[in-house]
Protein backbone atom coordinates (compact mmCIF):
# COMPACT_ATOMS: atom_id res chain seq x y z
CA UNK A 1 0.00 0.00 0.00
CA UNK A 2 1.58 3.38 -0.90
CA UNK A 3 2.43 5.40 2.12
CA UNK A 4 2.77 9.06 2.52
CA UNK A 5 4.28 11.98 4.90
CA UNK A 6 2.08 14.61 5.64
CA UNK A 7 3.33 17.41 8.42
CA UNK A 8 -0.14 17.97 9.79
CA UNK A 9 -1.88 16.47 12.72
CA UNK A 10 -4.12 13.61 11.50
CA UNK A 11 -7.46 12.07 12.89
CA UNK A 12 -9.62 9.14 11.86
CA UNK A 13 -12.90 10.45 10.08
CA UNK A 14 -11.54 13.52 9.09
CA UNK A 15 -11.12 14.67 5.59
CA UNK A 16 -8.69 16.98 4.51
CA UNK A 17 -6.12 18.04 1.54
CA UNK A 18 -3.12 16.08 0.94
CA UNK A 19 -0.04 18.54 0.21
CA UNK A 20 0.75 19.42 -3.10
CA UNK A 21 3.87 17.42 -3.42
CA UNK A 22 1.99 14.02 -2.20
CA UNK A 23 -1.09 14.82 -4.48
CA UNK A 24 1.64 14.75 -7.21
CA UNK A 25 2.98 11.60 -6.36
CA UNK A 26 -0.73 10.07 -5.89
CA UNK A 27 -1.14 11.38 -9.51
CA UNK A 28 1.88 9.76 -11.44
CA UNK A 29 0.96 6.38 -9.33
CA UNK A 30 -2.56 7.14 -11.21
CA UNK A 31 -4.16 6.01 -7.70
CA UNK A 32 -8.39 6.49 -8.39
CA UNK A 33 -11.57 7.17 -5.68
CA UNK A 34 -11.97 4.69 -3.44
CA UNK A 35 -8.31 3.46 -3.42
CA UNK A 36 -6.66 2.74 -0.10
CA UNK A 37 -3.21 4.56 1.18
CA UNK A 38 -1.15 4.95 4.75
CA UNK A 39 -0.72 8.38 6.31
CA UNK A 40 1.76 9.26 8.77
CA UNK A 41 3.29 12.22 10.36
CA UNK A 42 6.12 11.26 12.19
CA UNK A 43 4.71 11.65 15.41
CA UNK A 44 4.36 7.12 15.94
CA UNK A 45 1.99 5.02 14.43
CA UNK A 46 0.19 5.52 11.05
CA UNK A 47 -3.52 6.01 9.79
CA UNK A 48 -4.89 4.11 6.92
CA UNK A 49 -7.10 6.87 4.78
CA UNK A 50 -9.22 6.80 1.37
CA UNK A 51 -8.72 9.09 -1.91
CA UNK A 52 -12.68 10.06 -1.45
CA UNK A 53 -11.73 12.72 -4.49
CA UNK A 54 -9.41 14.03 -7.32
CA UNK A 55 -9.91 17.63 -8.56
CA UNK A 56 -7.68 19.53 -10.93
CA UNK A 57 -5.80 21.53 -8.08
CA UNK A 58 -6.29 18.97 -4.77
CA UNK A 59 -7.00 15.58 -3.48
CA UNK A 60 -9.22 14.96 -0.81
CA UNK A 61 -8.57 11.87 1.80
CA UNK A 62 -10.81 10.36 4.51
CA UNK A 63 -8.69 9.84 7.25
CA UNK A 64 -9.31 5.78 8.59
CA UNK A 65 -8.22 3.67 11.34
CA UNK A 66 -4.96 4.51 13.49
CA UNK A 67 -2.64 1.63 13.79
CA UNK A 68 0.01 2.06 16.50
CA UNK A 69 3.00 0.32 14.41
CA UNK A 70 6.37 1.33 14.62
CA UNK A 71 10.11 0.31 13.19
CA UNK A 72 12.17 1.80 15.15
CA UNK A 73 14.89 -0.17 16.75
CA UNK A 74 15.22 -0.71 20.80
CA UNK A 75 18.04 2.44 20.88
CA UNK A 76 18.39 5.54 19.89
CA UNK A 77 21.29 6.05 17.51
CA UNK A 78 22.20 10.10 16.52
CA UNK A 79 25.09 10.03 13.47
CA UNK A 80 27.04 12.80 13.86
CA UNK A 81 28.58 12.79 10.00
CA UNK A 82 31.19 14.96 8.50
CA UNK A 83 29.45 16.06 5.66
CA UNK A 84 30.44 14.35 2.41
CA UNK A 85 30.65 15.67 -0.97
CA UNK A 86 28.72 15.28 -4.06
CA UNK A 87 25.85 13.06 -3.72
CA UNK A 88 27.57 11.18 -1.00
CA UNK A 89 25.66 12.48 2.09
CA UNK A 90 22.10 11.94 0.43
CA UNK A 91 22.53 8.51 0.02
CA UNK A 92 24.23 8.39 3.35
CA UNK A 93 21.23 9.84 5.33
CA UNK A 94 19.07 7.78 2.86
CA UNK A 95 20.60 4.29 4.09
CA UNK A 96 20.81 5.43 7.55
CA UNK A 97 17.37 5.74 8.08
CA UNK A 98 16.34 2.58 6.39
CA UNK A 99 19.63 1.09 8.90
CA UNK A 100 17.14 3.01 12.16
CA UNK A 101 19.44 6.26 12.75
CA UNK A 102 17.32 8.68 15.06
CA UNK A 103 19.06 11.70 14.18
CA UNK A 104 21.49 13.46 11.66
CA UNK A 105 24.37 16.43 12.60
CA UNK A 106 26.06 17.25 9.63
CA UNK A 107 29.96 18.54 10.61
CA UNK A 108 31.92 20.99 8.96
CA UNK A 109 35.46 19.75 10.02
CA UNK A 110 39.46 20.31 9.08
CA UNK A 111 39.23 18.10 6.24
CA UNK A 112 35.79 18.59 4.78
CA UNK A 113 35.89 19.41 0.93
CA UNK A 114 32.23 20.77 1.57
CA UNK A 115 31.87 24.21 3.71
CA UNK A 116 28.03 24.57 4.51
CA UNK A 117 27.33 28.19 5.94
CA UNK A 118 24.32 30.28 6.01
CA UNK A 119 21.27 30.25 3.46
CA UNK A 120 23.08 27.36 1.59
CA UNK A 121 23.46 25.56 4.79
CA UNK A 122 19.60 25.94 5.21
CA UNK A 123 18.44 24.56 1.92
CA UNK A 124 20.83 21.60 2.09
CA UNK A 125 19.08 21.09 6.10
CA UNK A 126 15.68 21.16 4.05
CA UNK A 127 16.90 19.02 1.28
CA UNK A 128 18.49 16.35 3.45
CA UNK A 129 15.06 16.47 5.57
CA UNK A 130 13.12 15.67 2.88
CA UNK A 131 15.24 12.68 1.81
CA UNK A 132 14.66 11.64 5.54
CA UNK A 133 11.02 11.91 4.64
CA UNK A 134 11.25 9.73 1.33
CA UNK A 135 13.35 6.93 2.93
CA UNK A 136 10.39 6.99 6.10
CA UNK A 137 7.91 6.31 3.65
CA UNK A 138 9.56 3.19 1.66
CA UNK A 139 11.22 1.38 4.84
CA UNK A 140 8.24 1.68 7.38
CA UNK A 141 9.19 4.12 9.92
CA UNK A 142 6.44 6.45 11.73
CA UNK A 143 9.08 8.71 13.27
CA UNK A 144 10.89 10.73 11.49
CA UNK A 145 14.41 11.49 11.84
CA UNK A 146 15.38 15.12 12.24
CA UNK A 147 18.19 16.38 10.64
CA UNK A 148 20.44 19.40 12.19
CA UNK A 149 21.64 22.28 10.67
CA UNK A 150 25.18 21.64 9.59
CA UNK A 151 27.57 23.35 12.11
CA UNK A 152 31.72 23.69 13.13
CA UNK A 153 32.63 20.35 14.43
CA UNK A 154 34.45 22.32 17.70
CA UNK A 155 31.03 24.51 18.07
CA UNK A 156 28.79 21.21 18.10
CA UNK A 157 31.56 19.59 20.75
CA UNK A 158 31.38 22.55 22.71
CA UNK A 159 27.36 22.04 22.92
CA UNK A 160 27.99 19.00 24.68
CA UNK A 161 27.99 18.04 28.01
CA UNK A 162 31.55 17.56 29.03
CA UNK A 163 30.83 14.06 30.13
CA UNK A 164 28.23 11.41 29.26
CA UNK A 165 25.44 11.04 31.21
CA UNK A 166 24.19 7.78 32.93
CA UNK A 167 23.60 5.27 29.62
CA UNK A 168 24.76 7.42 27.44
CA UNK A 169 27.42 6.39 24.51
CA UNK A 170 29.79 8.24 22.20
CA UNK A 171 31.18 6.05 19.87
CA UNK A 172 34.18 7.64 17.42
CA UNK A 173 35.04 6.11 14.73
CA UNK A 174 38.85 5.97 13.89
CA UNK A 175 41.53 3.69 11.43
CA UNK A 176 43.73 4.54 14.93
CA UNK A 177 41.60 3.12 17.28
CA UNK A 178 43.01 -0.29 19.13
CA UNK A 179 39.53 -1.16 20.25
CA UNK A 180 37.09 -2.94 17.97
CA UNK A 181 33.39 -2.98 17.50
CA UNK A 182 33.09 -5.99 18.56
CA UNK A 183 34.64 -4.76 22.35
CA UNK A 184 30.67 -2.83 22.77
CA UNK A 185 28.49 -3.70 25.04
CA UNK A 186 25.95 -6.64 23.99
CA UNK A 187 22.87 -4.97 25.43
CA UNK A 188 21.97 -1.57 23.83
CA UNK A 189 22.68 1.39 25.73
CA UNK A 190 19.77 3.06 27.61
CA UNK A 191 20.59 6.16 26.71
CA UNK A 192 21.17 7.81 23.59
CA UNK A 193 23.70 6.70 21.73
CA UNK A 194 26.05 8.76 19.30
CA UNK A 195 28.45 8.08 16.55
CA UNK A 196 30.98 10.60 15.12
CA UNK A 197 32.08 10.11 11.62
CA UNK A 198 34.63 12.08 9.86
CA UNK A 199 34.43 13.06 6.25
CA UNK A 200 36.47 12.04 3.47
CA UNK A 201 40.13 12.14 4.93
CA UNK A 202 38.39 11.63 8.28
CA UNK A 203 38.55 13.53 11.52
CA UNK A 204 42.23 15.49 12.37
CA UNK A 205 44.19 14.27 14.82
CA UNK A 206 43.23 17.38 17.12
CA UNK A 207 39.61 16.76 16.19
CA UNK A 208 39.78 13.22 17.70
CA UNK A 209 41.69 13.95 20.63
CA UNK A 210 39.29 16.83 21.11
CA UNK A 211 36.26 14.18 21.11
CA UNK A 212 37.96 12.05 23.33
CA UNK A 213 38.57 14.58 25.91
CA UNK A 214 34.22 14.77 25.54
CA UNK A 215 34.07 11.31 26.19
CA UNK A 216 34.25 9.38 22.64
CA UNK A 217 35.47 6.17 22.99
CA UNK A 218 37.27 5.22 19.89
CA UNK A 219 36.24 2.33 17.98
CA UNK A 220 37.64 0.42 14.84
CA UNK A 221 36.59 -1.77 12.04
CA UNK A 222 39.74 -3.74 11.37
CA UNK A 223 42.68 -3.55 8.61
CA UNK A 224 40.84 -2.16 5.97
CA UNK A 225 39.96 1.99 5.62
CA UNK A 226 36.25 2.47 4.54
CA UNK A 227 35.08 5.34 2.62
CA UNK A 228 32.94 7.71 4.53
CA UNK A 229 29.54 7.05 2.95
CA UNK A 230 30.06 2.93 3.84
CA UNK A 231 31.63 3.37 7.19
CA UNK A 232 28.59 4.79 8.86
CA UNK A 233 26.10 2.04 7.07
CA UNK A 234 28.89 -0.28 8.26
CA UNK A 235 28.34 0.10 11.96
CA UNK A 236 24.80 0.75 11.95
CA UNK A 237 23.80 -2.59 10.50
CA UNK A 238 26.48 -3.57 12.81
CA UNK A 239 24.93 -2.30 15.52
CA UNK A 240 21.33 -3.36 14.34
CA UNK A 241 22.63 -6.76 14.59
CA UNK A 242 24.13 -6.32 18.21
CA UNK A 243 21.60 -4.87 20.01
CA UNK A 244 18.51 -6.29 18.09
CA UNK A 245 17.54 -3.70 15.78
CA UNK A 246 16.49 -5.86 12.92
Amino acid sequence: MPRFFVDSALHSGATLPLPDDVARHVQVLRLRPGDTIELFNGEGGQFDAEIVEIGRRDIQVRVGEFRAVEAEPPYRLTLAQGVAGSDKMDWLIEKAVELGASAFVPLVTARSIVRLSGERAQRRQQHWQRIVQASCEQCGRNRLPAVAAAQEFGLWLASLPTTPVEGELRLLLSPRANQPLAALPQEAPRGNVTLLIGPEGGLSPDEEAAARECGFTAIGLGPRVLRTETAGIAVLAALAARWGGW
